[in-house]
């Protein structure tokens, strides 16, 4: 076996004060090899992120590392000079943040700041300034005449069209995943031996990840870079890492090939991991959640650290440390279930039998329907102003919403899904189009017509913390509603009313006297969920309520909205990206592209059977656990258009593998399948 490239070996990392330190990486063991793909998996806060930092020795002013050796090949970095080691960030080592947005500095053009980590880092760059990993030895310094060839090299390197022009372009002009595009080139421009990618995949439509996803296997293959992927997405894990470790409260508990991992995870909290998953076959019952949360870093621990969460824990769990076991070769497990050999199956695994909101195919009447709607954005110019265009973001959608059903709407980020959902609840000006309210036209009703209307129709954003005021208490934020439609003056029975609706969402009543700022993302979107449930709707938007959760936290989300539904017999318009959770809370979906719907249907007609190209392509890209039920991934070449500018024909014409001449003639006509089927492919009729 090959020496390892990067070991790590008691790794500590400590944050905050030295009377009370908070041990966010508490002696941690792993070993990368060269070329290999090792997956770092948890929940948020346990310290996958200050794991990366501590590597790269990029700590905040309180964070100090106190044990532990990191070793990247024949040096030893914790050991290094800080003037060393920035000759190691950057060059041996490259790093992806989560969120390119804030990594990148908006009034730099990409070309400019790409451009700079050729000049820091040009002398680890092969001779003559070849792409990354085209061959040579580590050499020169490129000169500065030599550098804009460079940026425009490592821009093609990374996939990204016409890099002469993005070069001179800014980070607001490029889309998200452009922007990872960017920053990829960026930590490829030192030709790195190690490359730790921080979530890089986690905000990224399907399609995107799959190109970005794609795009680092094959810089891996040319460069023989290693990889550490850190994620807590675990399909993404099963299909690009070769070994992983499972991180949690600082601790590693487990580590194991991708293989073995995943036919026979071994901690419990593993298992309930995977039980959290959504899927189309637990449909029928609640997903399996993990209780709490991840316990403060502040305090000691005596026994096991998750044994306040585990549903198998014993009494030696809470007083004893467990040791390290070995249920097969190469895979390592920390807890005490395997002392006496190996357990008996996880009862952790299995979902729970608790039925769902509304069995596939049995939903109530059309509760809210939309036709032909259209959002158009003026596009002005000059010092008059002038209108010279418009930015349709929603050009024709229709679609019906059931009582007690849900409604998944899917696609691309900047397919205009968002839009819909505010034009629906007159949030934003509709340019055309209908939408009714168990038979009320609500795009014709005036201010004052429609606030009686408000009530009805209610919204869940995708942020909660940007969607709550700051400032303001949880019991004033969730009782706002009731008190701005006057639904309930009385500020008693207003509290009262809070105080109901925060133990209806599994919080406490004392949440009420807190800051949004005092709680987790998933406590947080409870909150959100209790606000709009106040004014006792008929109608939620969820946008995007679970993209940035981790799946034990998406889980309790989940079965939440599912149980409000079946309780309230609430109607769901979901807007998401995330085909999983379609598939186990949906009853009909809806796919969009560039403003339209191009296919639409129940969830079973749609995802067993799609067929529109782009819908393939979504479902294709969809990353999964199990081997025999991923698809060939259909490649999707470019970006989506802009919708100022939209294509002549079938819109998704450009990117289609399967376009012909016809389908830039004229925008294909509905083709009807069943009652509850309908696409725009001229290729369906075929």
């Amino acid at each position: 076996m090959t020496n390892p490239l990067l070991q790590v070996s008691g790794l500590t990392t400590l944050l905050g004060s030295e009377d009370r330190p908070v041990r966010v990486v508490d002696g941690v063991d792993l070993e990368l090899r060269r070329g290999e793909t090792f997956a770092l998996l948890g929940e948020s806060g346990c310290g996958k992120s200050m794991m990366a930092l501590s590597l790269m020795r990029l700590l905040p002013p309180s964070g100090r590392i106190t044990q532990g050796s990191v070793w990247l090949g024949n040096a030893e970095l914790l050991a290094l000079p800080e003037h060393a080691m920035r000759g190691v960030r950057g060059g041996r080592m490259g790093m992806i943040f989560q969120e390119p947005q804030t990594s990148l500095n908006p009034v730099l053009t990409v070309g400019r700041q790409i451009a700079e980590a050729v000049h820091v880092h040009g002398d680890s760059l092969p001779p003559g300034g070849g792409g990354a990993g085209r061959g040579g030895s580590v050499a020169e310094r490129l000169s500065r005449r030599r550098t804009p060839e460079r940026v425009l090299e490592l821009l093609s390197a990374v996939g990204i069209p016409d890099p002469e022009r993005r070069s001179g372009e800014y980070p607001h002009q490029l889309s998200g995943g452009m922007k990872q595009r960017v920053m990829i080139a960026m930590a490829l421009a030192g030709a790195p031996q190690l490359l730790i990618a921080d979530e890089p995949t986690t905000a990224l439509d399907v399609t995107i990840q799959a190109q970005v996803l794609r795009l680092l296997k094959g810089l891996q293959r040319e460069t023989g870079m290693a990889v550490l992927f850190i994620t807590h997405d675990l399909g993404v894990v099963a299909e690009t890492a070769d070994r992983l470790a499972v991180m949690y409260a600082g601790h590693i508990l487990e580590t194991a090939t991708v293989a073995d991992f995943f036919a026979r995870p071994a901690h419990p909290y593993s298992n309930q991991l995977m039980a959290s998953l959504p899927a189309p076959e637990k449909r029928t019952g609640s997903l399996a959640v993990i209780p709490g949360r991840v316990p403060p870093l502040d305090r000691p621990f005596q026994g096991c650290r998750f044994a306040d969460r585990c549903h198998r824990v014993m009494d030696r769990c809470r007083d004893q440390a467990p040791a390290w076991h070995t249920p097969s070769v190469g895979h390592q497990v920390r807890c005490h279930l395997w002392e006496d050999g190996e357990p008996t199956a996880d009862a952790g695994s299995k979902a729970s039998g608790a039925k769902g909101a509304v069995p596939r195919g049995e939903m109530g009447k059309t509760v809210l329907r939309v036709a032909d709607l259209k959002v158009h954005f003026p596009i002005h110019k000059g010092v008059f102003r002038r209108v010279v265009g418009h930015v349709k973001a929603v050009d024709g959608v229709s679609m019906d919403l059931c009582a007690g059903g849900t409604l998944a709407l899917v696609g691309e980020s900047g397919c205009g899904k968002t839009t819909v959902g505010k034009g629906i609840l007159r949030l934003i000006p509709t340019t055309g189009g209908t939408v009714r309210f168990n038979g009320t036209e609500l795009t014709r009703l005036g201010g004052r017509a429609m606030r009686g209307y408000r009530k009805d129709l209610q919204i869940i954003f995708q942020d909660p913390f940007a969607a709550m005021n700051p400032r303001m208490l949880v019991g004033d934020i969730v009782g706002e509603g009731l008190q701005a439609l006057r639904l309930e003056p009385n500020r008693a029975k207003r509290l009262e009313r809070v105080y109901s609706l925060l133990d209806r969402v599994g919080m406490s009543a004392e949440t009420a006297d807190r800051y949004p700022h005092e709680f987790s993302g998933g406590q947080r979107q409870r909150i959100c969920i209790a606000r709009a449930l106040a004014v006792e709707p008929k109608v939620i938007v969820c946008d995007e309520p679970t993209s940035a959760l981790d799946v034990s936290v998406q889980a309790q989300i989940l079965n939440l909205l599912r149980q409000l539904q079946r309780d309230l017999d609430l109607s769901y318009l979901f807007i998401t990206h995330n085909l999983a959770v379609v598939s186990y809370l949906a009853h009909a979906v809806a796919v969009m592209y560039l403003g339209r719907i191009v296919e639409r249907g129940t969830v079973a007609e749609v995802l067993d059977d799609p067929r529109h190209p782009y819908t393939k392509a979504l479902l294709s890209a969809v990353p999964v656990i199990d081997p025999d039920q991923r698809r060939e991934v259909i490649r999707l070449e470019g970006d989506m258009p802009s919708p100022s500018q939209p294509p002549p024909g079938c819109h998704f014409h450009p990117r289609c593998p399967e376009a012909g001449p016809e389908c830039a003639r004229a925008y294909p006509a509905q083709t009807r399948l069943s009652d509850t089927r309908m696409v725009h492919c001229v290729r369906v009729g075929d």
